[in-house]
C-alpha cells in the first residue's frame, strides 16, 4: 500500500494530528449537548461557535498531505480560524449577558463587523496573512478573558478544566512559534513540518488542550446531572 498520502509527517505525527481534531469536533459536540441538558440556548451557541476552528484543522490536514505544497491551504485554515476566534468571543460574550452584562453583545458585534469588514484574503500576500494571525490572536485572548468572566459569575458554565484547556493552547502556540525557528534556524529544516520530531512534539500539546477541553465539559455535564438528580439544581461553587 502507498504511503505517498502522509507526506512529510510521520504515522504517529498524522496520529497526533487526527488525535487533535477529533478532540475538538468532540467538544464542540459534548458542548451543545450539554446545552440541551442545562436548557441554555446560550451553551448551545457556543458550541456550534467551536465549529470554525474544527473546519480550519481539515485545511491543515489537507495541507499537509499536499507536502505542504499548497500554501493557500494553510492561508485558509487562518482566515477560518480568525472567524473561529470571534465567533467563540461572540459566543462568550452571550453568555456573559445572560449572567447580566447587557452591553456584551453590543460590543461584540462592534468588534465582529471591523474584523469581518477587513475582508481578510490570505494569499493576497504576506502582510495580510500576519495580520490576520495578530487579529486572531487578541481576539483569542480576549475570549479567554471572557471565560474567567463567565466562570466567576457563573462557574456552571465551564469547568475550571475546561478554561485551563482553552488557555493551554497558548501554550500550544508558543511552543510551535519556538520550535520553528529552532527547526528552521538551529536544525536546519525548510520548515516546521519537515522537522517531524519537533512538529509532532509542537501538535502534541494541542491533543493535550483539546482533551483538557474535552474532559472538561464531560466533568460538567456529569456535576449537573448529578445536580439534577438530587433536586438542589445548579449550585455556584
Amino acid at each position: 500500500m502507498s504511503l505517498a498520502w502522509m507526506g512529510l509527517l510521520s504515522l504517529p505525527n498524522w496520529f497526533i494530528h487526527i488525535s487533535s481534531s477529533l478532540e475538538w469536533g468532540i467538544a464542540a459536540l459534548m458542548m451543545y449537548r450539554y446545552g440541551k441538558i442545562a436548557g441554555r440556548a446560550d451553551i448551545r451557541f457556543f458550541g456550534l461557535s467551536m465549529l470554525p476552528h474544527w473546519i480550519g484543522s481539515f485545511f491543515v490536514l489537507a495541507y499537509h498531505i499536499t507536502t505542504d505544497s499548497i500554501p493557500l491551504l494553510l492561508d485558509l485554515s487562518e482566515t477560518i480560524n480568525l472567524l473561529g476566534s470571534i465567533s467563540l468571543f461572540w459566543a462568550t460574550l452571550r453568555i456573559l449577558r445572560h449572567s447580566g452584562n447587557s452591553y456584551a453583545a453590543g460590543f461584540a458585534g462592534c468588534l465582529g463587523t471591523v474584523m469581518i469588514a477587513g475582508k481578510p484574503q490570505s494569499y493576497m500576500g504576506d502582510d495580510v496573512f500576519d495580520a490576520i494571525l495578530q487579529i486572531s490572536s487578541v481576539v483569542y485572548i480576549s475570549f479567554l478573558v471572557a471565560m474567567i468572566m463567565v466562570r466567576r459569575r457563573d462557574p456552571s458554565v465551564f469547568s475550571g478544566l475546561t478554561v485551563a484547556g482553552f488557555w493551554f493552547v497558548l501554550v500550544f502556540i508558543s511552543v510551535t512559534v519556538f520550535f520553528m525557528y529552532l527547526a528552521t534556524e538551529v536544525r536546519g529544516f525548510h520548515s516546521l513540518s519537515h522537522d517531524d520530531l519537533l512538529h509532532g512534539s509542537a501538535e502534541s500539546l494541542l491533543t493535550v488542550s483539546n482533551l483538557m477541553i474535552v474532559l472538561g465539559i464531560h466533568r460538567q455535564t456529569r456535576w449537573y446531572e448529578a445536580q439534577m438528580k438530587t433536586g438542589s439544581g445548579p449550585e455556584h461553587s
